[in-house]
């Protein structure tokens, strides 16, 4: 069998057990969802596998997350033509140059001289955006035809930052700063050569939209004026806690995101606690979201998705409760819906998708009016059902409008520092407001206007079907094995809980199910806007969309545990399942090195798939 033929043998048995899965559960679609009390009732066992969950997905998320320790001194360069001069102790030949950049971006040009008086530009050491606290190495534009004594690192902007230098002779043996005279202010060029990697890697470098985000982190943290500002301010100032804890290192930008990822976990086993009860339903789903590919990626790279999922994964929590709440106190009602509030408001000033996920909440707020108002005009209680949708409207404009309003005005208090504006005044100062506004203006014009070609880009129908993910870093060893990882869903969970939704659509429409209308509605609110967005975008904005595919999940899961315990197969197969591909996917998913035909024999289901 070829190796094509044999790649696809994975796919259709996935695709088949799928089938039998779902094929067992029709006789049970139709059955209604009746969870009491009781079974919603935290226990001791849930505290055990919870714990045990999180704790093992955890683990496995903070290995090999970078290098802990990395470049923290730079040489500073403050205006165009400032250079650092190098005297070697001998004429040498120079081979190899690496260079760790730090903020800023410009170009150093690289000088060589015999005498010292007579320099000649042999290369350009470039330090722009993509290149930015990462090791880079040196492309010679004239390679010198003699031994040189003198070495200039001339700056051709201001304020740039350069950390470490790696000379190295002809003969690739690293020069000793020791044979050299180096100025007082050059000496952070060479007084960490111990931390100089044996080459660049995702380990001691940043890689894809790293390069923006850390870096964006870091300048708040030094109140700088940011340079990525496409996104709102709050999810750089969460990635920035982990650079606080642990410095300007790869383990310290991604800190942030990777413990978020970890502590979705338990908040994912309490929603669907609250939302299906039992103990088997919330321990099978919670280890499925802990094998999904996207979470474990998506959560390990210093970007913003993590923050703004997490808070979406909270105010549909609280949400929730509020749904099922008695509304005949408003004690009862007001505390979850205050913190659904609250953390929309989080979500919002992290990313916009955050917004959407609000869309999805004004849609089932509105639902639970028409539901209680139909059942209070039944029982002749309309009367007591409008003082208290007065009661809740006026609520909901506090903490679904006022609250996340401050939040997001907030979250601008770096913008307005780092433009010498002076806190807290300047929060009712008219530049701190143009401030915030011209950034709305600019991140709507950006968005809207981003329609450059990207080799890994995909549209949201492929989302769907998982086949077009997005590779974020790649390399090749000379032994024939390879280092990659890239983000997409565990295709049992994609296909699986795309097939689930699918049956909340009719359970939703058909059955009167007002939880598979919950999970229905949570879920186009962040898939639809996608549908009309023309700028390019990526597999992981499907992200948010893979929570309410593990609840569809969930959904079906709690009706075979409640109807029929024979078939209960179908959980814990499924659970195994998705572990068992998590496992073999695990190289591909952590940079781990295997072997090239590995990677792109049965790993790489289909041929769009970049692994």
């Amino acid at each position: 069998m070829s190796q094509n033929k044999l790649r696809l043998v994975f796919p259709c048995a996935a695709i088949a057990f799928l089938l039998l899965i779902f094929i067992e559960y029709l006789p049970l679609s139709g059955r209604p969802l009746r969870i009491d009390t009781d079974r919603r009732r935290w226990r001791s066992l849930d505290s055990i596998l919870c714990l045990l969950i999180t704790v093992v997905y955890g683990v496995t998320a903070f290995i090999g997350l970078g290098d802990t320790e990395g470049i923290e001194s730079f040489c500073q360069f403050r205006e165009s033509g400032q250079y650092a001069l190098i005297e070697l102790d001998s004429p040498t030949y120079i081979g190899e140059v690496r260079y760790y950049s730090g903020l800023n971006t410009g170009i150093y040009y690289f000088q060589v001289s015999e005498d010292g008086t007579f320099y000649e530009t042999v290369a350009e050491m470039s330090q722009q955006y993509k290149d930015l606290f990462k090791w880079n190495t040196m492309q010679y534009s004239t390679q010198p035809v003699a031994p040189v004594r003198f070495i200039r690192i001339v700056s051709s902007g201001t304020g740039l930052q350069l950390g470490e230098l790696s000379i190295c002779n002809t003969d690739g043996v690293r020069l000793s700063p020791e044979n050299m005279s180096i100025p007082a202010g050059c000496a952070p060029l060479f007084d960490e050569q111990d931390k100089i990697p044996g080459k660049q890697n995702f380990h001691n470098s940043t890689y894809f939209d790293e390069i923006y985000h850390a870096r964006t982190a870091l300048e708040h943290i030094e109140n700088i004026k940011p340079y990525e500002i496409s996104h709102p301010p709050l999810g750089k100032l969460i990635l920035g806690l982990g650079i606080r804890l642990f410095g300007m290192v790869p383990f310290g930008w991604r800190f942030s995101g990777t413990l978020t990822g970890v502590l979705m976990l338990p908040v994912m086993y309490v929603f669907l606690k609250k939302m299906f009860g039992g103990t088997m339903v919330p321990a099978a789903c919670t280890t499925v979201f802990a094998s999904d590919f996207m979470h474990f990626v998506q959560t390990r790279i210093a970007t913003i998705d993590c923050y703004v999922v997490f808070f979406i994964l909270l105010m549909y929590l609280f949400f929730w409760l509020y749904w099922q709440s008695d509304r005949s106190d408003v004690k009862n009602w007001l505390p979850p819906l205050a913190l659904s509030g609250i953390c929309f408001g989080l979500g919002a000033a992290s990313k916009w998708t955050g917004i959407y996920a609000g869309a999805g909440l004004g849609v089932l707020w509105l639902l639970d009016r028409i539901f209680r108002g139909r059942a209070a005009y039944a029982s002749k209680t309309q009367k007591a059902y409008w003082r208290e949708t007065r009661k809740n409207i006026c609520w909901c404009l506090l903490f679904f409008v006022a609250v996340p309003a401050v939040i997001y005005y907030l979250s601008y208090w770096p913008y307005g520092t780092s433009a010498g504006l002076s806190a807290p005044g300047m929060l009712f100062s008219r530049e701190y407001f143009d401030i915030v506004l011209g950034n709305q203006k600019y991140m709507f014009s950006y968005h809207s206007g981003v329609h450059s070609t990207h080799p890994y880009s995909s549209v949201w129908w492929q989302w769907l079907l998982d086949i077009r993910p997005i590779l974020y870093y790649l390399e090749y060893f000379s032994d024939g094995t390879r280092s990659s990882f890239g983000a997409w869903l565990n295709p049992l969970l994609c296909w699986g809980g795309l097939a689930a939704m699918l049956f909340m659509a009719y359970r939703a429409v058909f059955r009167k199910d007002r939880t598979a209308l919950f999970i229905l509605i949570g879920y186009l609110a962040q898939l639809i806007p996608w549908v009309f967005v023309s700028r390019v975008v990526f597999e992981y904005h499907y992200f948010p969309s893979s929570l309410f595919l593990l609840l569809a999940l969930g959904h079906v899961f709690s009706v075979v545990d409640e109807y029929h315990s024979q078939r209960r197969w179908i959980i814990l197969s499924f659970t195994g399942a998705a572990v068992l591909l998590f496992v073999t996917f695990y190289p591909v998913l952590s940079g781990a090195r295997i072997s090239a035909a590995r990677a792109t024999g049965f790993l790489q289901w289909f041929p769009s798939w970049p692994y």
